[in-house]
């Protein structure tokens, strides 16, 4: 396939990969990561004591939410490339909106459940299209950096919104409610943002047989990478737990929140250096040692009963996301070519989401008292693959 030159800017302009969709859709992730983690890790305590939901419903409600949205990325994704890419892109985050509003307007948990489908499927909608149009001319070299850039935007949000979060909490008398609606303020200003992507569309000329046979035209190594991730996620389930988890060690509603942003932090300050990492090293070796942080993390959880080693534990398994989120989209794209992009993402980020959700479900059913046989269950298969990965992955690399 042919891939974009690469060019070395001239001293003092900006990088060639540092475009002007780049930016925007890493200010966009901000204000809406910004919002969603705000409300994120108090939701299970949300649930829990004041809706009244066992912690089964908890690990199924956000199961069930990525599960809709896994299906919702696959769709979005062939959509993506054959037609424009920015409606999508603000439909999705106008849903994400949306689904924030209904969490504020909860009084019952299944009406948290189809808030949590609602703003689960608006992130379906727009994965695909928009990490489509984050790499949109950048070459296979100097994608880690694109998607390692995006992530630590997106999470610095997510450091900010449960800083904000936090201070609301101690501010409004350690009421929850009140909280769901300030996140409804970034979320908004999101959408708004995506106003000005550059977007250079598509034709819509494709023919139909060219879409039915786009996925069977995806070459070996994406199937076989894919494969291998999709595993991987089976054992992936949501964070929803794991902060219930450490509430359930004797944290506090503030100190869970804290510990949440220390984690974001560690997230948000790795992602750039990973993914710029995985543009120097083979992919699947950084993938890998996430591998080892996410070991670290279940594993540590599951054994440490002091709640202040939470805050030791979470900042370490901040690594994990560092490096697999960014560098395994960088990793996929690289793998097909350009014209293939929203499908190709879409099928991937829609697969590993349903690996979650099957993930959600049967971690939510094992929890028990303390979550402890699933979360060591998880920490040990993540270690094993930890070490087959970059054996296998070294004849899945493209060019770049």
């Amino acid at each position: 396939m042919t891939q974009p030159t690469s060019t070395t800017p001239p001293t003092g302009r900006r990088p060639a990969w540092l475009t002007h969709n780049v930016k925007v859709l890493c200010g966009v992730s901000f204000l809406q990561d910004a919002a969603s983690e705000l409300l994120y890790p108090i939701l299970p305590i949300f649930l829990t004591t004041v809706l009244g939901a066992p912690p089964a419903v908890v690990g199924a409600i956000e199961g069930l939410a990525e599960g809709a949205a896994s299906v919702t990325k696959v769709a979005a994704g062939r959509l993506s490339d054959r037609f424009a890419r920015r409606p999508l892109i603000g439909a999705g985050y106008g849903l994400a909106a949306v689904g924030k509003l209904l969490i504020a307007l909860a009084t019952v948990w299944p009406l948290v459940l189809v808030a949590r489908v609602v703003d689960r499927l608006g992130k379906g909608v727009r994965g695909a299209p928009r990490d489509a149009l984050l790499v949109d001319g950048v070459p296979n070299g100097q994608r880690g950096k694109v998607f390692g850039l995006h992530r630590a935007a997106d999470t610095a949000g997510a450091v900010v919104g449960p800083l904000i979060g936090l201070a609301l909490y101690e501010a409004l008398d350690h009421r929850l409610r009140p909280l769901f609606w300030v996140a409804v303020i970034p979320a908004v200003a999101s959408v708004a943002l995506v106003a000005v992507v550059h977007d250079p569309g598509r034709t819509g000329g494709a023919s139909a047989k060219a879409v039915r046979t786009r996925w069977r035209s995806l070459p070996g190594p994406y199937w076989r990478v894919l494969a291998v991730l999709f595993a991987f996620n089976l054992i992936n389930f949501p964070d929803a737990l794991l902060l219930l988890r450490a509430h359930e060690l004797g944290l506090s509603t503030a100190g869970v929140v804290g510990a949440y942003a220390v984690y974001n932090l560690a997230y948000a300050a790795l992602s750039y250096p990973a993914g710029a990492l995985s543009d120097r090293l083979p992919r699947p070796l950084v993938f890998a040692a996430g591998l080892v942080f996410f070991a670290v993390g279940y594993l540590g959880l599951s054994l440490i009963h002091a709640p202040w080693l939470v805050f030791v534990v979470l900042p370490l398994y901040g690594g994990f996301a560092a490096c697999t989120d960014g560098v395994g989209k960088a990793w996929v794209s690289t793998l097909v070519p350009d014209r293939q992009q929203g499908s190709a993402q879409g099928l991937y980020q829609g697969a590993t989401g349903a690996a979650v959700l099957l993930a959600g479900l049967w971690a939510g059913l094992a929890w028990g008292s303390d979550g402890h046989v699933p979360l060591l269950v998880s920490g040990a298969a993540a270690l094993a693959l930890a070490v087959a990965l970059p054996v296998l992955g070294r004849s899945w690399q493209a060019n770049g």
